[in-house]
């Protein structure tokens, strides 16, 4: 067993492609209609064949609250790693991202968290 999909709830597909494409770096992997949304999964450029990340809607009333209650308490959704964290954090603050924790040393691994414009809080970690 092993996980090959890994979930994100976005308040808009096409503008989370743009920001996980355009400001991540993350490259798109699937992009088919279902129904009126889209399958939509974008994976690293280091691993094109890895586990790619569903931009799913959120317009499910309980992935709302989720989301909502999340971002209200300073939650991440989810975590990506990094080589840098600090030369993440300059890079992707110069293109106008939103960070609620700048690069911080925890007892485990450095890192921050950013708003990624779609509802969710997303931290960035280097161990």
């Amino acid at each position: 067993m092993k996980i090959v999909l890994s979930s994100v709830y976005v308040d808009n597909q096409e503008k989370a492609l743009q920001f996980y494409t355009e400001v991540l770096g993350f490259v798109k992997k699937a992009d088919f209609p279902v129904g009126e949304a889209r399958w939509l999964t974008v994976v690293s450029p280091e691993e094109s064949d890895g586990t790619q990340l569903l931009l799913e809607p959120s317009e499910n009333t309980a992935a709302q609250v989720f989301k909502k209650a999340l971002f209200e308490q300073g939650i991440p959704l989810t975590a990506f790693a990094v080589q840098d964290v600090q030369a993440e954090y300059e890079r992707m603050k110069a293109m106008g991202v939103s960070f609620t924790m700048p690069p911080t040393q925890t007892k485990g691994p450095i890192m921050a968290v950013f708003d990624d414009t779609c509802g969710n809080l997303i931290q960035i970690f280097q161990l």
